[in-house]
């Protein structure tokens, strides 16, 4: 009895993560006897509850399983914001799920399960915890890509698959190699190994931190790994579309800032790898947009070049890149939840909206038109609104770490930026003769979510500090590694 050891499972640090399990799992059981609307409540009463829970631990450290799930406080942000995201995922559902032959309670436990895979990875302390998470987001993910039955839908997911288990095996054989390198599979242990690293580990290190960086590149767009994006964010259901374009690509950059922010911050040569893929994904995604004619691909290249500028706060130290991408990741996901959610609001089918179809949009939803001129122009990082902000942050925390040449080229292709979206823009407000091709019908919830997007993003625009200051709290992005 004198040396049993027991396990180090306390609950508190893994409430937030089983709350949104057992919102997956109450989904997928009461199905059976609910109406779908039903069920979607509950999924949300779920991630509220999660929400709470993540206040609780704010500021007190705990772990479980021996620090292999860290409930620190950049867990807890990067949480909330997968939350945040979520919870409009699901509003937005509520009345498109019907037109979208979505309407059934398998849909609410999958993105449940996705969901949970996300805060998985926000919380993991190692590895192989990682691993676990962004598989099961991965895998959820990819059925959520094809429950629509139609043929687009099945093709933007079966590509979505393909290349998505092309990343994972990249990433798998990274962590590999940081393992034979490191000897650990711990955030901690790595970084430690890592900062005092014999010159004969070296190059194994290095290889497995650029194949770590090929695998997430993968999982969030960087070019030239993002041929994926535009036609699964196409063919995919709209509000399927909203969910991969915002939850699961911040769960993909929290893992990110884990491993490199973290666990691989003192590894040699990878910050030079990655400028180059941001300042390509930034090319690439903003001229790109440029030549679209349907406004849906439109805002799937724009998140390839919104990746690029969330790319950049890698760029920069701990300090100063982990609240710029925290905060550029909140916005990010109210800006874009919100963009397609008008998109979803207005469509016909789920092809989305040609942008000739926006031309006199003012005039026939003018709710409608002034919310998405919002949205477009905080993606733009027009003031005053909270893209401005984002972006600000993240020019400098390149620019400060001595990436200067990839500010520029992110200050120069934001000029391209500039153009796609206010050529949306501009088409609402001209006069339009010719008859409505919007859905009508009325949309409470969809309409509820874009307002929450709006007035967030106008409001943090105008007084960044009620959510910068939150993200910047003192120590919380030295310690990602759980050092």
């Amino acid at each position: 009895m004198n040396g049993l050891v027991l396990p180090d499972v306390p609950l508190a640090p893994m409430l937030p993560i089983l709350l949104t399990l057992l919102g997956a799992i109450a989904a997928t059981v009461l199905g059976f006897f609910l109406p779908r609307r039903a069920v979607a409540i509950i999924a949300l009463v779920s991630l509220g509850l999660s929400a709470v829970s993540m206040g609780t631990l704010w500021n007190k450290g705990q772990t479980a399983f021996n620090g292999s799930l860290q409930a620190d406080n950049a867990a807890i942000a990067l949480g909330i914001v997968l939350l945040i995201g979520s919870a409009l995922a699901i509003l937005v559902s509520l009345d498109t799920a019907g037109r979208a032959r979505l309407n059934f309670p398998e849909f609410d436990a999958i993105l449940m399960f996705a969901v949970t895979g996300t805060l998985v990875i926000a919380f993991s302390g190692d590895l192989v915890t990682m691993l676990i998470g962004l598989e099961v987001m991965s895998l959820s993910g990819y059925v959520l890509a094809t429950l629509q039955d139609s043929r687009e839908s099945e093709e933007s997911g079966l590509k979505y698959f393909l290349l998505g288990a092309t990343g994972s095996a990249i990433l798998i054989y990274g962590i590999a190699l940081v393992y034979g390198a490191t000897g650990s599979l711990n955030f901690a242990g790595i970084a430690t190994a890592s900062s005092g690293l014999q010159v004969l580990n070296s190059p194994l290190l290095v290889a497995g931190a650029l194949m770590l960086l090929c695998g997430f590149g993968f999982k969030v767009a960087l070019a030239p790994f993002h041929q994926w994006t535009p036609d699964v964010y196409g063919g995919a259901p709209t509000v399927v579309s909203l969910f991969l374009s915002t939850v699961v690509k911040v769960g993909a950059f929290a893992g990110m800032l884990r491993v490199f922010g973290g666990a691989l911050h003192n590894a040699p040569n990878w910050l030079g790898v990655l400028a180059v893929l941001t300042a390509a994904t930034l090319v690439v995604g903003n001229l790109a947009a440029l030549f679209q004619t349907n406004f849906k691909r439109l805002l799937a290249y724009s998140a390839v070049a919104q990746t690029g500028f969330l790319a950049l706060t890698l760029l920069g130290t701990q300090q100063v890149g982990g609240p710029a991408l925290a905060y550029y990741l909140l916005i990010y996901t109210l800006t874009t939840a919100a963009a397609l959610a008008v998109v979803a609001a207005l469509q016909r089918s789920e092809a989305g909206l040609e942008i000739s179809d926006m031309r006199g949009l003012y005039y026939r939803h003018p709710g409608y038109a002034v919310a998405l001129a919002i949205c477009l122009a905080s993606l733009a990082g027009l003031p005053p609104f909270a893209g401005f902000m984002a972006k600000y942050m993240a020019f400098q925390a390149a620019f400060q770490n001595g990436f200067a040449w990839v500010a520029v080229v992110a200050a120069l292709s934001s000029i391209a930026a500039f153009i796609y979206y206010m050529r949306v823009a501009a088409l609402m407000f001209m006069p339009d003769r010719t008859p409505a091709r919007e859905y009508p019908g009325a949309r409470p919830a969809l309409t509820f979510s874009v307002a929450l997007g709006v007035v967030s993003i106008t409001v943090l625009g105008i007084l960044p500090n009620l959510a910068y200051a939150w993200v910047a709290f003192p120590g919380i992005w030295t310690q990602l590694a759980g050092t």
